[in-house]
């Protein structure tokens, strides 16, 4: 069975189709790209993955169950823009993920539990690049390292599935690249299932097992929104990889 399963999956907005007849069957700790023009539906098919939105029609599923209504601690998701808290540290941003969910009314926790949420924080920020940077606030940080801090908050949770939405498009190509390392590091330890959109097209191809094109395959020019996109070619990559990626599945069962 596949870890996430999707099914004649459709969404529309009033008359708009922005997608139309998805199917996709994918393996735990596969990493996908996808890639297409401006407004074909990649972004939004991200957010039917977190739970942000509900498919008007077809099914997804996460290990063979549906995906809950809501985000959870299942799907991490990064966005091109920094979703980081400004008025809190480093240290804090991240610790705040384990504090949430076990103090919710509070929103914090104190004595050993803050202690030990605090270190484990400090951990991750470490194998991230930040461990020099705890006590710093976020507008004291490079692009690069407040995009760090936001995958260090989406790890934090230990999600089953990682969602990037244009992690990368907004830094410097020097930077992009020390990511784009990063990024396949954090992936090859945690084993982690990636969803990543990009607009670069050699990003696509050299981070991903897998590139899925999304495109419009009908087009009217009388009712431009009445067909959706679709994923038009699906294309194994990185043979190495997902040789790898196989040989530890097969191990860990």
């Amino acid at each position: 069975m596949s870890f996430i399963s999707v099914s004649n999956v459709w969404q529309r907005y009033g008359e708009q189709v922005v997608l139309e007849g998805l199917n996709l069957q994918v393996a735990e700790g596969e990493f996908c790209t996808l890639v297409g023009t401006s407004g074909c539906g990649k972004s939004t098919f991200l957010r039917l993955l977190l739970g942000q939105e509900t498919a008007s029609r077809g099914e997804i599923l996460l290990d063979g169950k549906p995906l809950a209504a809501e985000p959870d601690a299942s799907r991490g998701v990064v966005f091109q823009r920094y979703s980081v808290f400004p008025h809190l540290t480093v240290l804090d941003n991240v610790t705040l993920g384990l504090e949430l969910p076990r103090s919710a009314l509070l929103g914090r926790l104190f004595g050993n539990a803050r202690k030990q949420a605090r270190e484990h924080a400090a951990a991750l920020l470490q194998k991230v690049g930040l461990g020099h940077a705890l006590d710093k606030y976020p507008a004291q940080l490079s692009g690069g390292m407040q995009q760090r801090l936001a995958i260090a908050q989406a790890l934090i949770m230990k999600p089953r599935v990682l969602l990037l939405d244009e992690p990368f498009g907004a830094l410097d190509p020097g930077i992009r690249k020390d990511m784009h390392q990063l990024l396949l590091e954090l992936w090859r330890e945690t084993r982690l299932t990636v969803f990543m959109v990009t607009h670069d097209l050699s990003e696509g191809f050299s981070l991903g097992t897998r590139l899925l094109v999304f495109d419009k395959v009908r087009l009217d020019p009388h009712a431009p929104g009445a067909y959706g996109a679709r994923i038009t070619y699906d294309i194994p990559l990185n043979s190495d990889r997902r040789k790898a990626l196989d040989e530890l599945g097969a191990l860990s069962k």
